[in-house]
């Protein structure tokens, strides 16, 4: 059965789709409520096609769906098959596996233990955490309070009850009551994990109430020392406690997270509220983002992060809306079998949080950005998105770009900025004070730069960067070509950027290209030329300045520069100059007699 087939007899219900290659790989996995109508989207003429989404359409040769019950089976599909096939063009979460979980164990007295598996045993898992420090400090404080046992023995009801197993250390330091010899029974144990459960939970209020109950009745039976060793783990649990900021007083479970994207990696951060407390920060990176929506990103994040966890509270909070709420929301409450709600706070205190939460993403993913720039070999991505979208044969990693000011027609000046792998490399700035013309042909002015520039470091053997810019349209573009070919430079990448629709012109096509305006590549060429037309600004803003304040002054004789500073510092401006006295001059500006009257007499 060929595609176009295969299209017309997909079923209008819900499930998943397979894409898959020429090779029979699974390069993407979707999910939707009518599948009939999400497949046939994709091969629609009239849908807009970003890059990601064109490549993706290309490489297509075979459809596979999977039809489900419900939306909410669909969504649970989708992220096992993702999990499974890995495909190419889905949102990549990094691998949660290199994430450790505090792990309780599905056996008879269940032991408790850091680990970065996740095995689908019946075990409960808490977490990912991402500060291993964090669920160290969790795991020990958890410890000191819980005589859980940490040998690895499997402790079946016959091995118990025939006491095969000696006592170890932790039993006669207090820190196991030896369920290996049926000194502690599994009903005692079992209250004991289902307390640890809610440790790891946040729920530590409840708990420490039960200690402090506990240790009031041992006194009371003047059993003082076990009393003392109850006191003691109410201690470690409040100094567990006092470690959590407080950020809401109405002691409700909640989880806050925030989003950032930028070029093709995004960022989520999220804290975890529980009782009121910041229980945990996390945070997680996301790759292959760059064509998709926040929504579908952050959609993406829920499938993967609340798949793998057992900790979900009652309210989630989200930076936006998105979309099939009622989906997610029915999912994560058949999971933990309560009512989940989703939000997303407008106003007020949980506004503040979530802002917070933002700025905390938008911080770690910078701190990615310069993490992958420390790399010798590391290419930004908007660099390789400029090679792709501008079909260079050599990546752009130097970009030389010009600007002409010509305001007023007065003092015209050029700029030229260099950027080296996406960020600017202000100490290869230049500045150009016009010279052959002083009419507004900002044509020939360019040709005199460009000229300037480049018959330069062909004199000085330098390489040539590896794309010019400049900005303007044909005609801007024209000249530079002319004067490059009068140097005798061939194969040179050059482009022309006209800011009134971002255009890019190329030599040898007559028509203005477009770059898809959410692609890496037009922000970097965007931010390119908006750094030139501002460089070029500020030198011709100063040229201009210098020459309206100073002219006046420079005209008469035996004013230098240093009399002409101190007068313009004593006296504040030109106005105030001609308003004063021949004494003043003299006696305020320290000025010879003669000078004085000089002064005094030009403006008079």
């Amino acid at each position: 059965m060929d595609l176009k087939e295969k299209l017309t007899n997909i079923p209008a219900k819900p499930g998943c789709y397979l894409f898959k290659d020429k090779n029979g790989t699974v390069i993407y996995v979707g999910k939707a409520g009518i599948l009939r109508n999400r497949v046939r989207s994709y091969f629609a003429a009239s849908r807009p096609q970003h890059p990601k989404l064109s490549a993706l359409v290309k490489r297509i040769r075979d459809i596979e769906w999977i039809i489900t019950d419900s939306e909410v089976e669909a969504l649970i599909l989708e992220n096992n098959l993702i999990k499974k096939y890995k495909p190419r063009y889905n949102i990549d979460l990094k691998d949660d596996k290199s994430y450790p979980y505090i792990r309780i164990t599905n056996e008879d007295f269940p032991r408790i233990f850091i680990t970065r598996k996740v095995v689908r045993d019946g075990s409960t898992y808490f977490g990912p955490y991402t500060n291993v420090k964090n669920v160290r400090y969790a795991l020990l404080t958890l410890k000191k309070i819980f005589p859980v046992r940490s040998c690895i023995h499997a402790l079946k009801p016959d091995i118990v009850k025939a006491k095969k197993i000696d006592l170890c250390l932790d039993y006669y330091i207090n820190k196991c009551k030896g369920p290996c010899q049926g000194r502690q029974s599994l009903e005692e144990y079992d209250g004991m994990i289902r307390k640890i459960k809610h440790f790891l939970k946040g729920k530590t209020n409840e708990l420490s109430q039960e200690l402090r109950a506990e240790m009031n009745l041992l006194s009371e039976n003047l059993k003082y020392e076990e009393a003392a060793r109850v006191r003691d783990k109410i201690e470690a649990l409040e100094n567990y406690r006092n470690a959590q900021k407080v950020v809401q007083t109405d002691y409700k479970d909640r989880d806050f997270m925030g989003m950032a994207k930028e070029d093709d990696d995004a960022c989520v951060a999220i804290f975890k509220i529980r009782e009121g407390k910041i229980v945990g920060r996390m945070h997680f990176y996301m790759s292959r983002v760059e064509w998709e929506s926040e929504k579908n990103i952050l959609q993406s994040f829920l499938n993967r992060y609340y798949d793998d966890t057992d900790d979900i509270p009652r309210e989630i909070f989200l930076p936006l809306e998105i979309g099939e709420t009622d989906t997610y929301e029915k999912w994560l409450s058949e999971k933990t079998r309560a009512r989940v709600t989703l939000h997303t706070p407008l106003i007020g205190e949980k506004k503040r949080l979530m802002n917070l939460c933002v700025k905390n993403a938008n911080y770690l993913l910078q701190d990615l950005k310069l993490q992958k720039l420390k790399k010798q070999d590391y290419l930004a991505h908007s660099v390789l998105a400029l090679q792709r979208d501008l079909r260079l044969e050599k990546t752009p990693k130097r970009i030389e770009c010009f600007d002409i000011s010509n305001i007023q027609v007065k003092d015209p000046v050029a700029s030229m900025v260099s950027f080296y792998n996406g960020k600017p490399k202000k100490s290869e700035y230049r500045k150009y004070k016009i010279q052959t013309k002083d009419t507004p042909d900002d044509f020939a002015m360019m040709r005199e730069v460009l000229l300037r520039r480049y018959s330069r470091l062909l004199r000085e053997k330098k390489d040539f960067p590896d794309l010019i810019v400049v900005d303007g349209g044909k005609g801007q573009l024209s000249s530079a070509v002319a004067i490059l070919k009068k140097l005798g430079v061939e194969n040179q990448p050059i482009i022309g950027l006209a800011k009134r629709l971002e255009e890019i012109f190329f030599t040898g096509l007559s028509d203005a290209q477009m770059i898809h305006k959410t692609s890496s590549a037009l922000k970097l060429l965007q931010q390119v030329r908006d750094e030139a037309h501002r460089f070029a600004v500020t030198f011709h803003r100063d040229r201009r300045k210098k020459r309206t304040i100073t002219s006046e002054l420079d005209k008469i004789e035996g004013i230098g520069d240093k009399r002409r500073y101190y007068l313009l510092k004593t006296f504040g401006s030109v106005k105030k100059i001609k308003e004063t006295t021949v004494e003043d001059l003299q006696v305020k500006g320290k000025l010879p007699k003669n000078i004085a009257r000089k002064v005094h007499k030009y403006f008079h």
